[in-house]
């Protein structure tokens, strides 16, 4: 239950309670329409009003505790005790000074008293401690889930700021390399990694895009790679997509095929990858061969960044990762059913 929601269950219950207190008796009992009669009907209801706040305010949260029940006890007799005693200077004594009359006569039995006050002090305070118990164990968690969501999602947005800064400076290295050998290749790869910015740029601020979207980043960054590998043909890639528009958050696979070409071999090797999505089940698989300079590649900042990413969007994703000396394998399943 949302705040909002308390406050106006609190106007509506003692915007009844004021009727039921002050107005009511004056249409169903015109004998009590006399000026005294009124004043006692508004400080009655004041009294329940300062009751219900000062057990909801000050009581409640001091004293209650929701695996202790005797607590409550502690605050009805908290309660009880301001709403006898305010009402007692209200009416027993400040009435009589200031207008000349009270509410109880002379010579009440102070029994009398005290179980009228506990039946009248009840209810405002049990009304208190269920909006209480409702803002505390209902806003309160809802408050905690909001707070969870925009720690996701700033969490999130820093990963994903980090993608773009670490892919162009790959990219960029390999531009680099194609310029230095004066390879024929260089303007394409330009070409190429203006389409990748391209896509960046405009998609990764997005929490979601299309599948056939993020196939179209790999497929870039293929065609951009491929321009400065010896044996293009060793590239084995295999898709069988059926379901193009199915959402998937930007820059997922990314990074593993960057990666692969980052720290794989491609001398006389190549790699595999596969990609499809049968059923809704997106099902990635690349393998490529390490080189003996190769470090080992799970700590990089882009497979670790897909890692936190995939534990905070999917949770019940499917990574597998097989790291030999000669082999990187990543087998990946994410359900984009409900995406």
């Amino acid at each position: 239950m949302k705040r909002k929601q308390i406050i106006w269950l609190q106007i509506i219950y003692w915007s009844f309670n004021f009727i039921g207190t002050v107005i009511t008796p004056n249409y169903f009992f015109p004998e009590t329409n006399k000026f005294n009669m009124h004043v006692l009907r508004i400080t009655f209801f004041l009294v329940k009003i300062l009751t219900f706040y000062f057990a909801y305010f000050i009581v409640f949260p001091k004293v209650f505790k929701i695996d202790k029940l005797y607590s409550a006890v502690f605050v009805f007799i908290l309660a009880f005790l301001f709403f006898a005693g305010l009402r007692y200077i209200l009416e027993e004594i400040m009435l009589p000074e200031t207008l000349g009359f009270r509410n109880y006569g002379e010579g009440t039995e102070l029994f009398f008293y005290f179980f009228d006050n506990i039946y009248n002090s009840s209810l405002p305070t049990f009304i208190a401690g269920i909006l209480w118990i409702l803002e505390k164990y209902g806003v309160a968690e809802n408050d905690k889930k909001q707070l969870l969501i925009d720690k996701k999602q700033a969490e999130l947005q820093a990963l994903k700021t980090q993608i773009n800064p670490h892919f162009i400076f790959n990219s960029l290295n390999n531009i680099y390399s194609l310029v230095y050998q004066k390879s024929d290749k260089a303007l394409p790869a330009i070409e190429e990694l203006g389409q990748l910015l391209r896509y960046s740029t405009k998609d990764l601020a997005k929490d979601a895009i299309s599948l056939d979207k993020e196939i179209g980043y790999i497929d870039s960054l293929i065609a951009l790679e491929k321009l400065r590998i010896r044996n293009p043909e060793l590239l084995l890639i295999e898709k069988n997509i059926q379901y193009p528009q199915l959402k998937i958050s930007p820059m997922l696979l990314v990074p593993f095929v960057e990666n692969a070409f980052k720290h794989g071999d491609f001398r006389d090797k190549g790699f595999e990858m596969k990609i499809s999505d049968h059923d809704k089940i997106l099902h990635f698989y690349l393998l490529n061969f390490k080189t003996q300079k190769m470090k080992d590649i799970v700590s990089g900042i882009g497979i670790q960044n897909v890692k936190k990413r995939l534990e905070i969007l999917y949770p019940k994703h499917q990574l597998e990762i097989k790291d030999s000396e000669t082999e990187f394998i990543v087998d990946l399943k994410i359900d984009l059913r409900d995406e």
